[in-house]
């Protein structure tokens, strides 16, 4: 593993972070305040991330990404991190990679439109009472001739208000496990605008502001067959096989944030005079400092790895666990002692801190809680051991 960047990948973080800074900073104040993120500049940053060749650069090139390996899109991720959730997320939009596993004819229909900035799509798995536990999910898909028909509820669906479509993961029927009787999923797309889909306003959330959430209601909704994505009963493995990264995805804009947060402490600690000195200079601040720094440096060396693994194909789960749950951590930790240095500055929104600092909360519970990634790490080391 090397450890310096290529030029190429210097190139793409340079790229990013001027993006970043000049595109995406001066909108943060308006998202923040309102929680709302206008179309017309959704339309405005997204030509201008388009023509920067930003916009969907997660995809391969063969479909009209930027081909990006592991390693060169964290890079990329972290940068765009930096920023409030919404613009990055929405205005730079990187399509699931599950569209990927399409037919051509869905591909045409759903995964170039998106490359495109023509569509959105967004995710459906998490349901009231089925999180972490998507075996026990309730909304249920019953075939009936060649069509299948769709029931229950969906919540928490990132920002399923603006997508096109939806990629929804449905109970279609059961299974003899050693565990005793299990569910089995199949996923499909449902286009808005399906009779008996509806989508609803989501909750307020503390996190993200201008990034929405939604839930979705399924009552009776009629899909052909051609709506499958991968086969019937194989939901799982179309998920494991294609969102694998989403968690070094989540590692990597943590990372972004700790980094922008600590810049913002190490700066304040050298100008701000106390006692006839900067309050760097004391060791109540200078150990801080240190400490963020050398968590967010182990932090880093455990997502590069994992990415630089997932492209050797010798990642493991717990790798990636590892990264996401090191990174949503240390986001915690930087933000709130960038805080305690700044003092009662760090909670006003003047200063990005205090965003920073509510954002962080959600990413020890989405993509997998703090206590599922620990559940992983574990479970893979006691399986040496037939435990």
């Amino acid at each position: 593993m090397q450890f310096g960047l290529t030029e190429e990948q210097q190139m793409i973080v340079e790229t990013t972070r001027s993006f970043v800074e000049n595109e995406l900073y001066p909108h943060e104040m308006e998202v923040e305040r309102t929680g709302h993120l206008r179309m017309d500049l959704i339309k405005q940053v997204q030509a201008k991330a388009m023509q920067a060749g930003l916009y969907a650069a997660n995809m391969p090139a063969e479909v009209g990404g930027a081909g990006l390996d592991t390693l060169s899109w964290l890079l990329y991720e972290k940068e765009l991190g930096k920023a409030n959730y919404a613009l990055h997320w929405t205005c730079v939009a990187r399509p699931s990679n599950i569209l990927l596993a399409g037919t051509e004819e869905q591909r045409q229909k759903y995964l170039y439109p998106c490359i495109r900035g023509e569509k959105w799509d967004c995710l459906a798995m998490t349901e009231p009472g089925a999180g972490s536990d998507l075996r026990g999910m309730k909304a249920s898909a019953r075939q009936d001739g060649d069509d299948w028909v769709l029931n229950g509820t969906k919540h928490f669906i990132s920002h399923a208000d603006l997508a096109d479509f939806a990629i929804c993961f449905m109970a279609s029927g059961e299974e003899d496990t050693p565990r005793g009787r299990k569910k089995l999923i199949t996923a499909f797309f449902v286009d808005k605008g399906t009779p008996g889909f509806t989508v609803r306003d989501g909750y307020r959330n503390v996190s993200h502001r201008g990034y929405t959430n939604a839930i979705l209601e399924f009552d009776n909704c009629r899909l052909p067959k051609s709506q499958i994505l991968g086969e019937v009963h194989k939901g799982f493995e179309v998920a494991n096989a294609w969102l694998g990264a989403t968690r070094l995805q989540v590692a990597a804009t943590c990372l972004g944030r700790a980094e922008r947060a600590l810049a913002h402490a190490v700066q304040y600690a050298a100008e701000r005079q106390q006692f006839g000195q900067a309050i760097g200079k004391f060791q109540g601040i200078s150990f801080k400092l240190a400490d963020m720094a050398m968590e967010l440096k182990a932090a880093e060396l455990l997502t590069w790895e994992a990415a630089w693994k997932f492209d050797q194909g010798t990642v493991t789960e717990a790798d990636m666990s590892m990264a996401k749950l090191k990174a949503t951590e240390v986001l915690a930790f930087i933000a709130d002692e960038a805080i305690q240095i700044h003092g009662g500055m760090g909670l006003m929104d003047d200063l990005p801190l205090e965003r920073i600092w509510r954002d962080a909360r959600v990413e020890r519970i989405w993509e997998g809680t703090s206590e599922i990634q620990r559940h992983i790490i574990s479970r893979q080391m006691l399986r040496a051991f037939g435990a």
